[in-house]
């Protein structure tokens, strides 16, 4: 309805200009987070590579050219730009495309000491991290961890970019993981559910550090097209009401249950891990390396799960999907493993 609403008015503006649609959801964006400033891209690689680049500039403005570094952690997925992949932390997406761009170094999740003993004043201009690492595995970050890497941030005067393409607009039962962890960033990136299969994305930050992505510094052509900005505006004002992100609790608490009760009875997983409605489904000792394999099974079965990594089963289904859904969905699955596990 917003599409086909906004389809018969303005679609696109030269950048000299900007829309209404654009700042209607900038200033949603503002007023649902810790934002002040937003900048308005196509995609969650997009909205990486425009976080990465504010967080050098940033330093350059305020602390020289020296500090430029960027500290990102291993098994991390920001996109696939040569940026982006390069700051994620899979060899596997930088293999061929190298030479990658220098000054970023990988940490291990999870693990202070190894933020610790990479950090350093002089250089590091930003930490980024995803609340939950998505792509790898479902693996949410630990609250004390991303709390000390906050305070690390501060101290060694780096900024904090959380990577919430994934995680962000409802996923985990809050509008923005970053308000399940009382952990605030200083650039947060949002995508993917933003636009609801529309492709925009945008990067969320504070006046101070916005500041310095001066017009023409950085930029996109479609960034911030009244399309988009209408799609995503209905999207947040959606998803943002407190009985849908309640919803998605009770939708994660059925869905859990009902794996772990599958996994239990085939012996095929060991925990359900993850928030709201991104959860991984880690597979036993004995059927790692086989996630691909229920992927398949599943689809014979008329029930499309995802892979995160060759040992999680990643779910990920509809913020509204309505019960019988998940019953049906659990039962579909159910027969496909059955026939896996025979």
């Amino acid at each position: 309805g917003a599409l086909q609403e906004q389809s018969e008015k303005v679609w696109h503006l030269s950048n000299v200009m900007t829309n209404e649609p654009a700042l209607r959801l900038a200033k949603t964006l503002r007023d649902h987070t810790f934002a002040e400033r937003v900048f308005f891209a196509n995609s969650g690689a997009e909205a990486n590579e425009a976080a990465f680049k504010l967080a050098r500039r940033y330093a350059w403005d305020h602390f020289g050219p020296d500090k430029h570094e960027i500290i990102s952690f291993k098994n991390a997925f920001h996109g696939r730009t040569l940026f982006t992949v390069s700051v994620g932390g899979q060899q596997k997406y930088l293999e061929g495309f190298e030479p990658a761009p220098g000054g970023i170094h990988h940490a291990d999740f999870n693990d202070l000491d190894s933020v610790k003993a990479l950090i350093s004043k002089e250089k590091t201009c930003a930490v980024v991290i995803e609340p939950i690492q998505g792509e790898s595995g479902v693996v949410p970050a630990d609250p004390e961890f991303l709390k000390g890497l906050r305070q690390l941030c501060d101290d060694n005067d780096a900024l904090l970019i959380f990577d919430e393409v994934q995680t962000g607009v409802g996923r985990t039962g809050h509008l923005y993981a970053y308000e399940m962890y009382g952990v605030i960033p200083d650039i947060l990136t949002s995508a993917k559910g933003l636009g609801g299969g529309f492709p925009v994305a945008a990067m969320l930050t504070t006046a101070k550090v916005g500041a310095s992505l001066a017009v023409g510094t950085h930029g996109s052509t479609y960034g911030g097209n009244a399309l988009a900005c209408a799609v995503a505006q209905k999207v947040i004002d959606t998803v943002s009401q407190p009985e849908i992100l309640k919803g998605v609790n009770e939708r994660s608490e059925k869905l859990r249950q009902g794996m772990m009760a599958i996994g239990e009875r085939y012996g095929i997983f060991s925990e359900v891990r993850g928030a709201g409605l991104l959860l991984g489904c880690v597979l036993t000792e004995q059927w790692k390396g086989r996630a691909k394999d229920f992927l398949a099974a599943g689809l014979e079965e008329g029930v499309m799960v995802l892979v995160a990594g060759a040992d999680v089963v990643r779910l990920a289904p509809s913020l509204i999907i309505p019960e019988t859904d998940i019953d049906e969905a659990l039962e579909r699955f159910e027969t496909a493993v059955k026939k896996l596990a025979q």
